[in-house]
């Protein structure tokens, strides 16, 4: 970690995430693996990216898509052999990729070993590396309502499992073949570390921690208040960057980071995490984490759950996005981000994805990148790729989906009406296969994926969207370009304009001299330019002329450098 006066090098960086399962299949099973991977490097290459993160390749039943983890050390041979990866590896940094691994480690699959040792007796030396309690006082051990606490799964239902053999209960957050790792346990915490450096002196340059902010919790496990299903109560206030989360982190970075040189990435996935957390996490000098994932900005259109939605209103997205820019401005740093394997896709969500795809998928685009911060790109977010399309239960695929959708028909919900949040908000919509070509399965295989494929890549493809001449790839080279090339856009200062605004998104980045103003319309609608902010050369557009400065057409995104009429 660099100091502020001497930036680090993922200042100007921008990563890339593959989802392996759906990047591209070598082996013509129909499930993306490494060789699909190998086979396009180059395009990672020709758009310009710093890094890859790998979603989890290690061995895993496969329950929730591999983040639920059963041998750490070992690649799952449905995704291919040690040594592809290690080709992977060797081709990545012959491009000056760099390459982070996915690091779970807030649960394990209930397969791993030193969860069946610690299921099988009250006395084993591993019990004490998961969560294990008795049953609530006053109930029968397994009876309704004898779980020790009353928290909720994130995947529906309790997050207690009832185990017969020991007559006791185990803590998952997350589905049942999901337990939560103890990490009041030093010998779990010594355990993970040791699993980092070995993946480190493999090759590796880093990591992304899934829900990292979870990994402590209160060891009183006390009842949350009751959420809205009138039964499940929210646990967040008790594991959510719990009570030993910074010295559980800062313990990480010396056991792992702390003896090394050469240059790594941390990423924390913090769901819940406030800008006051964050700044703790990523400040350098307290040597825990690099940058975070936080989630704020990706619940502005959630009601009362995840699959109940509401229309985006543009001046929260706004304030959202500038409390964290000005939060993170001098010690922090921000994971910029909209879509990943866990988010429906921004075209769909927050654009339009018929008649202006392109136009809405580059303004969405231009207004992330430009942000101060590290910007991700989830796989086929560079040609516009867009939701899924399902029509039926019976495409999906996804443990959350099908939980939820079970559990909201029992409560009796209207089965449209569920099917419409599904279409909405699964994170399937992130997880069809990576459109390549017009051809068959889209490319990505030459039989029937294990998820189908958007119904659009005909149309919405790599090889279609590459030859055009408005490109949302080409598109995107420019963007990273602008990062690679500019200390403005890396590390200059955000100045966030008009902030009520429902239509127009605009923002300053300044550096001593130097400025740029970026506007966006965000609507289908032709909106004026307000006087003040008419002036400046064009830096780039999502319009293949400079057009009206009075006028911002339908989705366009403009970069104006205003250096000169700013003063400098």
């Amino acid at each position: 970690m660099a100091p502020p006066n001497d930036p680090a090098w993922w200042t100007n960086a921008v990563v890339y995430q593959i989802y392996p399962r759906s990047f591209a299949d070598s082996t013509g099973d129909g499930v993306g693996d490494i060789g699909g991977i190998i086979e396009h490097l180059d395009h990672l290459a020709e758009l310009g990216v710093d890094v890859v993160w790998l979603s989890p390749i290690q061995q895993s039943p496969q329950f929730d898509n591999g983040y639920d983890i059963s041998d750490y050390r070992r690649i799952d041979e449905m995704f291919g052999t040690e040594e592809q990866f290690d080709l992977l590896l060797q081709g990545l940094h012959e491009r000056g990729i760099r390459l982070i691994m996915d690091l779970v480690v807030n649960h394990t699959s209930n397969e791993y070993p030193g969860f069946q040792s610690s299921r099988s007796s009250r006395t084993s030396p591993k019990r004490d590396r998961y969560w294990w309690r008795d049953a609530r006082p006053g109930f029968e051990p397994g009876e309704p309502g004898a779980e020790p606490n009353n928290w909720r799964s994130f995947f529906g239902g309790s997050a207690w499992t009832f185990e017969p053999l020991t007559s006791q209960y185990y803590l998952h957050l997350f589905t049942p073949q999901q337990p939560d790792l103890n990490w009041e346990n030093p010998r779990v915490r010594a355990k993970v570390y040791a699993m980092m450096n070995w993946w480190l002196d493999r090759g590796v340059d880093g990591f992304r921690m899934d829900v990292i902010n979870f990994i402590s919790k209160d060891p009183a496990l006390p009842d949350g208040v009751v959420d809205s299903s009138g039964i499940w109560g929210d646990g967040s206030p008790y594991f959510v960057s719990g009570p030993r989360i910074h010295e559980f982190l800062q313990e990480m970075h010396r056991e792992v980071f702390g003896g090394r040189s050469g240059q790594y990435l941390t990423v924390g996935e913090t769901p819940g995490a406030t800008v006051e957390q964050a700044l703790l996490f990523t400040d350098a000098q307290r040597r825990e984490l690099d940058m975070v994932f936080q989630f704020e900005h990706v619940s502005l259109d959630q009601g009362a759950g995840k699959f109940d939605h509401r229309p985006l209103s543009l001046p929260d997205l706004k304030t959202s996005w500038n409390r964290w820019q000005r939060g993170l401005a001098e010690k922090g740093w921000n994971s910029l981000y909209l879509n990943n394997h866990d988010q429906p896709r921004v075209v769909s969500r927050f654009g339009d994805d018929q008649q202006y795809r392109y136009e809405s998928a580059t303004l969405w685009a231009t207004l992330l990148h430009l942000q101060r911060g590290t910007p991700y790109i989830y796989q086929g977010e560079e040609i516009g790729m867009t939701n899924a399309g399902f029509t039926s239960i019976d495409q999906y695929r996804d443990v959350e989906s099908l939980n939820y959708f079970a559990e909201a028909l029992e409560q009796g919900m209207d089965r449209e009406r569920v099917l419409e949040g599904l279409r909405r908000m699964s994170r399937d919509n992130a997880r069809t296969p990576m459109q390549w070509t017009a051809g068959e399965h889209a490319g990505f295989s030459e039989v029937e994926p294990w998820i189908p494929v958007a119904a659009n890549y005909p149309a919405v493809n790599v090889e279609t969207d590459r030859a055009a001449e408005q490109s949302v790839f080409g598109y995107y080279r420019e963007l990273v370009r602008l990062r690679h090339e500019s200390d403005l856009v890396s590390l200059g200062d955000f100045h966030l304009l008009d902030p009520g605004h429902p239509t127009l998104f605009a923002y300053k980045r300044t550096l001593g001299d130097q400025a740029l103003l970026v506007l966006g319309n965000v609507s289908g609608a032709e909106l004026g330019v307000p006087s003040d902010l008419e002036a400046g050369s064009l830096v780039l557009g999502n319009y293949p002329d400079a057009g009206d400065r009075h006028l911002l057409r339908p989705w366009e995104a403009r970069i104006l450098d205003i250096s000169t009429y700013a003063g400098g």
